[in-house]
């Protein structure tokens, strides 16, 4: 006699409900999943990048609630009933660019691109607190995010140029 029994991880799976790029959205998902795992693998939102996978290189940032927050280490199930801002949240309804994007893409601080998402989101989390930031106080609000490209001298400056916007 075979006993049918229900797959470990269908019984597990719960469902968060959270507000993504403005919109309310409901995904059932494993207790397990990281943020980053949710937002790639299960709404498909891929500006959101893994780099270490440790919470050390900011690739995974997004906003929480309006704070930066490395996706990869925050359990998927801490989001429910939250605000999430990715990357692909940051244009207007026409799909403009933020002035924030506008800027790094006028001084240059893209070049491989990888740490793009994440950084730009730490600049938006610290110009949302600190409108008028040094550079000092850019450079600690991007601490946390690691670019092997630009030395971020112009990651800087445009920040810097955004928060004169």
């Amino acid at each position: 006699m075979r006993i049918a029994l229900k797959k470990e991880s269908e019984s597990m799976k719960q469902t968060i409900t959270f507000n993504l790029n403005g919109e309310s959205v409901q995904v059932e998902i494993e207790p397990h999943l990281t943020l980053l795992q949710v937002l790639r693998d299960k709404l498909e939102l891929i500006g959101t990048k893994e780099g270490c996978g440790r919470g050390e290189c900011g690739a995974c940032t997004v906003l929480l609630d309006g704070r930066a927050i490395n996706s990869c280490i925050f359990p998927a199930m801490e989001a429910d009933g939250r605000n999430v801002t990715t990357i692909e949240g940051l244009t207007d309804s026409r799909g403009s660019l933020h002035p924030i994007q506008k800027a790094f893409i006028e001084y240059g601080a893209i070049q491989c691109g990888f740490c793009t998402p994440g950084m730009v989101l730490s600049a938006k989390a610290l110009l949302d607190e600190n409108p008028k930031p040094t550079e000092e106080e850019i450079r600690h609000g991007i601490a946390g995010n690691l670019c092997r490209c630009t030395g971020y001298l112009q990651i800087v400056q445009a920040i810097k140029a955004a928060s004169n916007q």
